[in-house]
């Protein structure tokens, strides 16, 4: 769980750097000790395999995982440069309880992240806020929560892109599988170079708005679904082939390798399939809204958010939902699946603030999407004294009366933080884009972000209690 021996230089270091810390790394420090937080990553690394706790070299002790991932979210940082920089400087060798030892490469680290998993780390951050609620630091007075977007990795998505990166996928794969089993089977037919060039015509054509623009593009794309779809064929053969067969290896790892190839195309086919449909809808009969509708052949669980705003009106990723009490201690978070409407969390995160901190908010701020009559008076019922969210689309002269007075404004004006937490939080931890894959991804990608906020706040707020 801990380094059991430490070195000379580890007490070298510790006394160098003492004075060169931030302000919030002497008071994280106490919180990181935690014996649950370590114990926590500990059993969860102890999951890996069977035997990982009683067989094998000995791995590098959990308290120093738990830090070395967090560092890499506070710093907003790969796992490439968290080496390199843990490597480098002293502060976070001492921090991280490195010390004078090596440093973990950036591979391994990036299976720790993927062992612990989104339900660890929402375990981690749950005893980091009743850490924070035992030193004082919030005691649940108070409640604001706000949804915002986190981005999938993705690049803006257009038809002939993802036909592009479609037809990509499958030539490589079909490609790989030539390479092992040589001129068994069917023959690989190249069209990669026949897409680029359709794709080149689309996007000369997309720019002019005139009839017979639109025309060149209608026939660009029927050219470009038509190498597609032949592409789409050629993989369903070569799949079909190594199955019964007909494509395979003597030696029993390429053959493995096959079958995984085979898999990757079987996951791609209905995909790509998809993208075609849409595509045709879209293009040929100009139906917008396809079934089933993919932004991404990698990331095919990405939805399409639309939140008002000027700058960003669409956005491509997961809705999350962040909820605050003092001193900006982020109590829960929650990615969701599917967007859910805002005034159908208010509820929700009222009894998870009771849950969490043992007791109901007197005061609940919220922006306009969250209100309605009946979460008011659901929130009044719960115990809520002060219910502050605005019903913009009022025209009582009673509620205009209400939202004029200085509780209510007050509170909108706390209220508010709520958005310098969200742009805080993507600017300095990178909740504007997860980088890690996959739905599961997401969930460890927002929870380390959001247990690095904390621990700053969490920091900074016990060196402000420890001034006299």
């Amino acid at each position: 769980m801990r380094r059991a021996q430490r070195s000379f230089g580890d007490g070298l270091i510790a006394e160098e750097v003492g004075d060169l810390r931030d302000d919030w790394m002497q008071y994280a420090d106490q919180v990181l000790a935690d014996e649950t937080l370590v114990t926590l990553v500990y059993d969860a690394l102890g999951k890996r395999h069977p035997k990982s706790k009683s067989r094998g070299r000995q791995g590098v002790a959990a308290e120093v995982v738990l830090r070395l991932l967090i560092l890499k979210h506070i710093r907003n940082w790969s796992y490439a440069v968290v080496e390199r920089e843990v490597r480098a400087n002293l502060v976070y060798r001492d921090f991280t309880r490195v010390g004078a030892g090596k440093a973990p490469d950036a591979k391994t680290m990036g299976r720790w992240g993927v062992a612990l998993g989104g339900d660890v780390i929402k375990q981690i951050h749950a005893r980091m806020v009743a850490l924070a609620q035992s030193h004082g630091l919030t005691e649940g007075r108070r409640m604001r929560v706000d949804t915002t977007v986190v981005e999938t990795n993705i690049h803006y998505p257009t038809d002939s892109s993802l036909l592009g990166d479609g037809v990509r996928v499958l030539i490589r794969n079909m490609k790989k599988i030539t390479k092992i089993v040589g001129e068994a089977g069917a023959k690989l037919r190249d069209r990669s170079r026949s897409v680029k060039l359709r794709m080149l015509d689309i996007a000369r054509a997309a720019r002019s708005k005139a009839k017979q623009g639109q025309e060149k593009l209608k026939r660009a794309y029927q050219q470009l679904l038509n190498s597609t779809s032949r592409v789409v064929g050629q993989a369903k053969r070569f799949s079909k082939e190594i199955a019964e067969g007909v494509k395979r290896s003597m030696d029993v790892v390429k053959q493995l390798g096959l079958e995984g190839l085979r898999q990757e195309i079987d996951a791609m086919v209905p995909r790509v399939k998809q993208v075609m449909k849409q595509t045709r809808a879209r293009i040929l009969r100009g139906d917008t809204r396809s079934d089933g509708k993919l932004v991404s052949l990698f990331e095919p669980a990405t939805e399409i958010i639309r939140k008002g705003k000027a700058g960003k009106p669409t956005e491509f990723g997961k809705m999350v939902k962040l909820q605050e009490a003092e001193n900006q201690i982020v109590i829960d978070y929650e990615v969701y699946a599917q967007r859910p409407n805002d005034a159908d969390l208010l509820i929700a995160a009222v009894e998870t603030h009771q849950a969490k901190l043992g007791r109901t908010p007197r005061l609940v701020a919220a922006d306009a999407a969250f209100y309605s009559a009946k979460n008011e008076a659901a929130a009044i019922a719960k115990g809520v004294k002060r219910v502050c969210i605005p019903n913009r689309s009022t025209k009582s002269a009673e509620r205009k009366r209400e939202q004029k007075k200085r509780w209510f404004r007050s509170g909108q004006k706390w209220r508010t933080g709520c958005e310098g937490r969200i742009s805080g939080i993507k600017r300095r931890h990178g909740l504007n884009r997860s980088r890690y894959k996959g739905a599961a991804g997401m969930q460890r990608w927002v929870g380390l972000g959001v247990i690095a906020d904390n621990l700053i706040n969490i920091g900074r707020a016990m060196a402000k209690q420890s001034v006299p």
